[in-house]
This record gives structure tokens, C-alpha cells and sequence, in this order.
């Protein structure tokens, strides 16, 4: 039986030119490249988001491709894009997954580990 498989990199980025955090908003970028590190092309057709703030809300997003694209990958073959979030707190994390079609037909998805979204500041713990 043939493997199916994506790998996922993440790269988070904090973005202050876009963030007010005196009024709650902290802006995050990341830049994800997905590769095809099966043995059969498969298309990305949907995504599932779950963003946890440090208070602990929970936002879900889901929805059909990404950034507008639902890429077909060749076995080898990777895909890259960026795209963002906000969250009301300077720190939170990301996880989730994709839905993929194999060529033969096959579904399968894609987990996504959990990454990190922080400022970057130096905090005082007491």
C-alpha cells in the first residue's frame, strides 16, 4: 500500500508594525511549507485552525485551502505560503491540520503540531 504523508514547517514571525498592544492586539504572521513526502500527488483541500491565546480563548478556523489555493503536490514537491492571525494576548499557539485527497482517491490528513505565537518581549515573572 503506498504512503501518504505531508510534512509541515512552520515559521512564526511577530509583526509589531501591525500590533497595538496597549489596546490588545498583537499581530502574528507564519509561513508554512508543506511537502509531499509521499508516494502518490495529493491535493491540500481544506484546513482546520484551533488559536489559543494566553487566557485561554480559542479561536477555530476552518475553511477550503489555503490562502486561496488548494495546491496538488507531486510526490517531493512542496508548497509555501504566508498568512496571520491576532490574538488580545502577546503570546498563544497554533495547531491543527489539513484535509488532503490522494490521485488514487485516498483521504488522509495532515496533523499539524503546535507552534508558538509570541512578541518576543522580555517579561518579569514573579
Amino acid at each position: 500500500m503506498p504512503r501518504y504523508e505531508f510534512r509541515v514547517e512552520v515559521q512564526p514571525d511577530y509583526l509589531p508594525e501591525q500590533s497595538a498592544p496597549e489596546q490588545g492586539v498583537f499581530s502574528f504572521s507564519y509561513t508554512i511549507t508543506i511537502t509531499n513526502t509521499g508516494e502518490v500527488a495529493a491535493q491540500l483541500i481544506s484546513r482546520h485552525w484551533v488559536i489559543t491565546d494566553a487566557a485561554g480563548q480559542v479561536q477555530e478556523v476552518k475553511g477550503l485551502g489555503v490562502v486561496g489555493h488548494q495546491p496538488l503536490l507531486q510526490p517531493g514537491q512542496s508548497f509555501q505560503y504566508t498568512s496571520g492571525c491576532r490574538l488580545r494576548t502577546p503570546t498563544g499557539s497554533m495547531q491543527g491540520s489539513y484535509f488532503c485527497v490522494a490521485e488514487d482517491g485516498e483521504r488522509f490528513d495532515t496533523e499539524i503540531a503546535p507552534f508558538l505565537l509570541d512578541d518576543g518581549a522580555k517579561r518579569v515573572l514573579h
